[in-house]
Protein backbone atom coordinates (compact mmCIF):
# COMPACT_ATOMS: atom_id res chain seq x y z
CA UNK A 1 0.00 0.00 0.00
CA UNK A 2 1.33 3.47 -0.95
CA UNK A 3 0.91 6.57 0.77
CA UNK A 4 -0.18 9.04 -1.83
CA UNK A 5 -1.30 12.24 -1.08
CA UNK A 6 -2.40 14.82 -3.12
CA UNK A 7 -2.05 18.94 -1.88
CA UNK A 8 -4.92 21.27 -3.37
CA UNK A 9 -3.69 24.98 -2.67
CA UNK A 10 -6.42 27.14 -2.02
CA UNK A 11 -6.67 31.02 -1.72
CA UNK A 12 -8.42 31.30 1.69
CA UNK A 13 -10.51 29.22 4.17
CA UNK A 14 -13.70 29.56 2.99
CA UNK A 15 -12.40 28.09 -0.38
CA UNK A 16 -10.77 25.01 1.56
CA UNK A 17 -13.82 24.09 3.56
CA UNK A 18 -15.91 24.44 0.30
CA UNK A 19 -13.29 22.29 -1.06
CA UNK A 20 -13.83 19.90 1.62
CA UNK A 21 -17.44 19.07 1.23
CA UNK A 22 -17.32 19.36 -2.47
CA UNK A 23 -14.68 16.32 -2.45
CA UNK A 24 -17.05 13.88 -0.99
CA UNK A 25 -19.94 14.98 -3.53
CA UNK A 26 -17.63 15.02 -6.65
CA UNK A 27 -15.19 12.36 -5.68
CA UNK A 28 -16.41 10.11 -3.28
CA UNK A 29 -13.69 11.35 -0.89
CA UNK A 30 -14.83 9.30 2.04
CA UNK A 31 -11.99 10.12 4.54
CA UNK A 32 -11.44 13.49 5.65
CA UNK A 33 -9.16 16.03 4.31
CA UNK A 34 -6.39 17.51 6.07
CA UNK A 35 -6.95 21.62 6.45
CA UNK A 36 -3.61 23.70 6.73
CA UNK A 37 -3.20 26.74 6.81
CA UNK A 38 0.31 27.67 5.28
CA UNK A 39 1.87 31.85 6.21
CA UNK A 40 2.80 33.20 2.61
CA UNK A 41 7.06 33.34 2.83
CA UNK A 42 7.55 37.17 4.39
CA UNK A 43 4.01 37.93 5.40
CA UNK A 44 2.97 38.77 8.99
CA UNK A 45 -0.61 39.80 7.86
CA UNK A 46 -3.06 36.66 8.39
CA UNK A 47 -4.85 37.41 5.83
CA UNK A 48 -1.98 36.71 3.30
CA UNK A 49 -2.11 33.12 3.77
CA UNK A 50 -2.66 30.11 1.89
CA UNK A 51 -4.87 27.16 2.62
CA UNK A 52 -4.00 23.78 1.83
CA UNK A 53 -6.30 20.80 1.61
CA UNK A 54 -4.38 17.27 1.93
CA UNK A 55 -5.98 14.02 1.36
CA UNK A 56 -4.91 10.74 0.72
CA UNK A 57 -5.44 8.55 -2.05
CA UNK A 58 -3.67 5.26 -0.99
CA UNK A 59 -6.24 3.45 -3.87
CA UNK A 60 -5.23 6.06 -6.65
CA UNK A 61 -8.74 6.66 -7.13
CA UNK A 62 -8.17 10.72 -7.88
CA UNK A 63 -6.65 11.81 -11.14
CA UNK A 64 -4.44 14.50 -10.50
CA UNK A 65 -5.58 16.42 -13.51
CA UNK A 66 -9.04 16.01 -12.40
CA UNK A 67 -7.61 18.05 -9.19
CA UNK A 68 -6.04 20.50 -10.57
CA UNK A 69 -8.71 21.51 -12.87
CA UNK A 70 -11.17 20.97 -9.75
CA UNK A 71 -9.05 23.08 -7.16
CA UNK A 72 -9.25 25.44 -10.43
CA UNK A 73 -13.03 26.35 -9.41
CA UNK A 74 -11.60 28.39 -6.43
CA UNK A 75 -8.67 29.96 -7.89
CA UNK A 76 -6.45 26.93 -6.41
CA UNK A 77 -4.36 24.27 -7.77
CA UNK A 78 -3.12 20.98 -6.95
CA UNK A 79 0.84 21.16 -6.08
CA UNK A 80 2.77 17.79 -5.75
CA UNK A 81 4.05 16.81 -2.51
Amino acid sequence: MSDVRHVLVLPDREAAEEVVQELGERFGVVEEPQLVREALAGEDDAEDAQWLVVLRDEAGRLDPGELDAFAGEWDGWREEP
